[in-house]
């Protein structure tokens, strides 16, 4: 464990028990999503292929148009 993570900790034990529950879920949630996210691009490299090929296909044909942002 990093001396960062042990600092957090430490400060997190200070907490009142409810809200160290609260951080608790949050950091357990937040290991399960990014677990999740790894496992969906993972598995998603054939549909991420096809979908290039149809962007790369639909440019070389002209159909597509330049993307402009407006802030205001």
């Amino acid at each position: 464990m990093t001396e960062l993570l042990k600092k957090a900790f430490a400060e997190a034990s200070k907490l009142p028990e409810t809200e160290q529950n609260l951080f608790a879920n949050w950091i357990l949630a937040e290991l399960r999503s990014e677990e999740l996210w790894d496992e969906l691009f993972a598995n998603s490299a054939r549909q991420l292929e096809m979908l290039a090929k149809e962007a790369a296909a639909e440019y070389n044909t002209g159909k597509t148009q330049p993307f402009t942002f407006d802030a205001e």
